[in-house]
């Protein structure tokens, strides 16, 4: 409980809008390149910011890292897109196809 009062203690107002805006143009443009119909904007954001966390983790696996804003939707942008592929692999609103 400690360690997450700190973390929130150390999160500002600019961070978190940030966050936001890297969410929202990763996970909109995620969900244009994987041809979905969107998830509208509330949606769009959760997935980039998911996308970003799972990017993040997987660019830390590979050695890569990202600088500036347009490397950090890169790698949110992609994350995004591995999450969406995931999400309709185990969605049974989009059927497979063989």
């Amino acid at each position: 409980m400690a360690v997450a009062a700190m973390i929130l203690a150390d999160v500002s107002l600019s961070t978190v809008i940030w966050w936001l805006l890297v969410g929202l143009i990763a996970g909109f443009l995620a969900s244009v390149v994987m041809r979905g119909g969107g998830y509208g904007i509330v949606g769009d954001i959760i997935i980039g910011i998911v996308g970003a966390i799972l990017g993040g983790f997987l660019a830390g696996l590979l050695g890569i890292g990202a600088s500036g804003f347009v490397g950090t939707i890169i790698i949110a942008f992609i994350g995004a897109c591995i999450l969406i592929a995931i999400l309709r692999a185990v969605s049974t609103r989009y059927p497979r196809r063989y």
